[in-house]
């Protein structure tokens, strides 16, 4: 089931997105709507779906308008959290998609049904699909592209390894991940990118926020080169590594992140 302290998690991490941002650096860029998105992986029970969004409902009122809120249940949930948050600023999002459109793939959902049910959101290339299921680069691209046809928005995790960040390649490995998608990319709207050091994904360990803000920084930096200032601009970059309500404070004022993916 999912932890009892996840609800509190969550409600902290959103009320600091919340909060007076004049303390981030936006002089050179436009102000981008923090964005938070709570993946509950495969945990829970029908009983603890209801519990956590009992939790969540109560603080709607104070981000209202300020924040960007996706929830990520398992899939049999999705049309039972949908219907309690109908109300609410709550968006639903998937924790997978197909790379395929539909037709004899058994096991699988297309962007075309997740969007056909009213599932606006969905996560491709989240670090557990790269490393546990063999997701490669060029199955993210096909899932964008297929979400992108379908007009279904993605969070876009990419992230480098422990070994991989003590090399050194850190930007090499974001940056092989990001331009696997660029040309699939028609919208750029419907795109918000998660930042996930993957070392730092439940170990309990945390990338201090310089070195989040140096790889948020680098990512902006990829998208000014690979696509345009524009999208450099406005694409939101959430971090995704062991966040917490202690830690969170520190990294929302850094001036490229965004928010969080919890």
């Amino acid at each position: 089931p999912i932890g009892p302290s996840a609800p509190l998690v969550h409600f902290s991490v959103l009320k600091i997105a919340t909060g007076p941002l004049s303390s981030r650096s936006r002089t050179m860029a436009p102000a981008r709507k923090p964005f938070v998105g709570g993946n509950w992986k495969s945990n829970g029970t029908v009983e603890s779906a209801k519990v956590l969004c009992k939790v969540l409902m109560p603080g709607v009122a104070s981000w209202r308008n300020k924040v960007d809120v996706v929830v990520c249940p398992i899939l049999p949930q999705l049309s039972l959290v949908k219907k309690i948050t109908t109300k609410s600023p709550f968006k639903v999002c998937a924790q997978n998609v197909s790379a395929s459109s539909e037709g004899a793939f058994t096991g699988e959902v297309s962007a075309g049904q997740l969007k056909d049910f009213g599932v606006q959101w969905t996560l491709i290339g989240h670090s557990e699909r790269r490393t546990k299921f063999g997701e490669t680069d060029a199955i993210t691209a096909e899932k964008m592209e297929k979400c992108q046809a379908a007009g279904v928005s993605v969070i876009f995790c990419i992230g480098e390894q422990l070994e991989e960040r003590e090399s050194g390649k850190t930007d090499e490995v974001n940056k092989r991940q990001l331009e696997a998608i660029v040309d699939k990319v028609k919208d750029w709207k419907k795109v918000v990118i998660a930042y996930e050091p993957v070392w730092a994904i439940g170990t309990g360990k945390v990338a201090t926020p310089e070195q989040a803000q140096d790889a948020h920084a680098a990512i902006r930096k990829m998208l000014t080169e690979s696509v345009s200032q524009e999208v450099a601009d406005t694409v939101r970059i959430l971090y995704g590594g062991s966040v917490t309500a202690e830690n969170s404070k520190d990294l929302i004022e850094k001036p490229d992140i965004d928010g969080f993916l919890v």
